[in-house]
């Protein structure tokens, strides 16, 4: 059994690895780690694991915790993990962070968007940036894995295809997405109240968003360039899911077989990317509770640009269902092992 720690185990992405892991035949959860609640049962905070989980939650003490687990989760705000993580840490166990600080490259571009010092600069080389369709081999090697965002995620999968073969302009596109309040965490905020969100749709973080240069690096490594593109995320009133609906210039007329023939080629093996019918458009409900993306395209001739889209949960694909198929193959096991939710109908 695969002994794992979940430090920042009661916010909504840490819960949700919970739910996962408490499927996962091969796991068993040796800490759940909560400085908001130490000492308070876990089934208290979550009453959805009442009779499911009688541990208590203990504090997030990485260095203890490094000691007993095989892997450690980190679903913590940004800068927390890269200031506890050290060379002894990562000798003893594995650390699947699900915050950014270990997923861009460069430092400086990290501390401009995020607004803090990296406190451990010399492991961003090392880590591995754990989007399991386009790095698999890395990732199966790696002792510290940087999981991806959700926005960029679904965004990253939607166009990869298009962006990998050279046939879209990398300084094209534009990216308008929609996100659940559940992106936004558990913590209370009057922006996120029910009479602030309900009824209502926002641009946030316009022009500005910190999930703009982790999608521009990640795509300019797939079109070895570096594109410049706007990203603009929209909160919506539901609880979970995530819509990407993404624009670029096409280099050269196409039609929609030939299209299609570069999606089925990157993603015809991949058990949880489905690339849906011609005219069918991608929507939240289908993929809720799951770990599948569900993308497909539309090419707009008139204009010569084609529509690429895709939907996720941002909780399991975006967040806990990602971190738990990068542990999969980080331990030698079924990419699948643990994540065979069927997606929620209504």
């Amino acid at each position: 059994m695969i002994k794992a720690g979940i430090i920042g185990a009661t916010g909504y992405a840490g819960n949700e690895l919970v739910r996962l892991l408490l499927q996962h035949k091969d796991v068993e959860i040796v800490w759940y780690g909560s400085r908001s609640f130490i000492d308070q049962p876990y089934a208290s905070v979550y009453q959805n694991f009442f009779q499911l989980v009688d541990e208590k939650c203990l504090d997030d003490n990485m260095e203890e915790l490094a000691k007993q687990a095989d892997v450690i989760f980190t679903a913590t705000p940004q800068g927390y993990c890269a200031s506890m993580v050290t060379e002894e840490m990562l000798s003893q166990t594995k650390i699947i962070d699900l915050s950014a600080d270990f997923r861009i490259k460069d430092v400086a571009v990290y501390e401009e968007w995020y607004g803090i010092t990296h406190k451990s600069p010399q492991f961003i080389e090392e880590a591995v940036y754990g989007l399991c369709e386009l790095n698999r081999e890395k990732v199966k090697t790696a002792r510290l894995l940087a999981n991806p965002g959700c926005y960029p995620t679904c965004s990253i999968l939607s166009i990869y295809p298009l962006m990998k073969e050279g046939l879209i302009d990398p300084q094209s596109i534009i990216i308008d997405a929609k996100s659940g309040t559940s992106g936004a965490g558990r913590g209370a905020k009057v922006a996120n109240l029910y009479c602030e969100v309900n009824e209502n749709i926002k641009a946030y973080g316009v022009a500005s968003h910190r999930h703009t240069p982790e999608i521009e690096e990640q795509l300019g490594y797939a079109g070895n360039c570096k594109p410049v593109l706007n990203f603009t995320p929209h909160l919506v009133p539901m609880n979970r899911g995530i819509l990407v609906t993404a624009y670029a210039n096409l280099k050269k007329p196409m039609t929609d077989e030939e299209v299609r023939a570069v999606y089925k080629k990157y993603y015809d093996n991949e058990y949880f990317v489905r690339v849906l019918p011609k005219g069918v458009c991608p929507e939240t409900r289908n993929v809720e509770g799951s770990n599948y993306v569900d993308v497909n395209f539309k090419i707009d001739p008139r204009t010569n640009r084609i529509i690429m889209m895709g939907s996720m949960d941002n909780l399991v694909k975006g967040a806990a269902g990602q971190a738990v198929q990068n542990m999969n193959l980080m331990f030698g096991l079924n990419e699948q092992e643990g994540l065979h939710q069927i997606p929620m109908l209504p």
